[in-house]
C-alpha cells in the first residue's frame, strides 16, 4: 500500500530512543524527510545516520521538548530547514510511578506539563503550517492506560486522559482543514527502558517498537483520512475496557 508519504516533511518528537525512534525509521522507510529531537546529543546522532541511510533527510535538534518555549523552536526549524511540515509525532517521557492519593502539586504540575501541555504546545505551533498546506497529520503518543488507568501511575493517567479529552476537542476543529489527529496509545514493548524496568511486569508479551512505528506510519497516512479523534491502542489485546 502506498501510503503517500514520498516527501512529506515529519517531526518526531523525543525521538532519538524507543517508540519514538521508532516512528522516524518508520516515516524514513515511506519516504518522509524527518527532523527528530531529544535532550541526548549522542543517540540523536545515531538515530540520523540511521534515517539517512533510509534516504532521509534529516534534521537533528537537541531540545527538550517539555520546555514551555521549545515547541515553537522544533517547529520553526522543521519549517526553516525543509520550507513545510506536513507530519507531527508528539511525543515525551512518562512521568513516575505514584498512587493518586500520594501525588502533590509539583509533581502533577510536572506531569500535566510533559505530557499534556507539551502536546497542545507542538500542535498549537503546527496547525498553521498544516492549514496554509490544506494536508496534515498529527498523532500524539500516549499510553494504553488512557483506557484502563493502572492504579500505581496516577500521574500519567490524570495527564494523558486530559490529553485525550483535549485531543477529541480539536479533532472535530481540523478536520474540515484536512488535518487529522489522533492519539496512539501503547502497550509494553520491548524498547531498552521497559528492558531496564524488567519487561512487561507480567502483563503479557510485549510488542516490537518497528511495528508501533508502522501503526503511526499509516496513521500519519493518505489512506488513513478519515480517521480522527481516535485513540487506537496498540497493546496485543491487553487493554479489557470496551470503549
Amino acid at each position: 500500500m502506498d501510503l503517500g508519504l514520498d516527501g512529506r516533511v515529519a517531526l518526531v518528537t523525543a525521538s532519538s530512543k524507543g517508540l519514538g525512534r521508532a516512528v522516524a525509521v518508520a516515516l524514513a522507510e515511506e519516504g518522509a524527510h524527518v527532523a527528530i529531537c531529544a535532550r541526548g546529543a549522542e543517540a540523536l546522532r545515531a538515530t540520523a545516520v540511521e534515517l539517512g541511510r533510509l534516504g532521509a533527510e534529516v534534521a537533528v535538534m537537541t531540545e527538550d521538548v517539555t520546555e514551555p518555549d521549545a515547541p515553537a523552536r522544533l517547529v520553526a526549524a522543521t519549517v526553516e530547514r525543509f520550507g513545510r511540515l506536513d507530519v507531527l509525532v508528539a511525543n515525551a517521557g512518562g512521568p513516575p510511578p505514584a498512587r493518586a492519593l500520594d501525588v502533590d502539586d509539583d509533581a502533577l504540575a510536572a506531569a500535566l506539563n510533559a505530557n499534556l501541555l507539551t502536546s497542545v504546545r507542538l500542535v498549537r505551533e503546527a496547525v498553521p503550517h498544516m492549514r496554509a498546506a490544506g494536508w496534515g497529520r498529527i498523532c500524539c503518543i500516549t499510553s494504553y492506560f488512557i483506557k484502563q488507568p493502572s492504579p500505581g501511575l496516577a500521574l500519567s493517567n490524570t495527564a494523558r486522559t486530559g490529553l485525550w479529552a483535549w485531543a477529541k476537542t480539536a479533532a472535530q476543529d481540523l478536520f474540515a482543514d484536512g488535518i487529522t489527529l489522533n492519539l496512539v496509545c501503547p502497550g509494553p514493548h520491548a524498547t531498552d527502558r521497559m528492558k531496564e524496568l524488567g519487561g512487561s511486569g507480567g502483563t503479557g508479551p510485549m510488542g516490537e517498537p518497528a511495528d508501533f512505528g508502522r501503526v503511526v506510519a499509516f496513521l500519519c497516512s493518505q489512506p488513513a483520512r478519515f480517521v480522527s479523534g481516535a485513540a487506537l491502542q496498540v497493546d496485543g489485546a491487553a487493554t479489557l475496557a470496551l470503549s
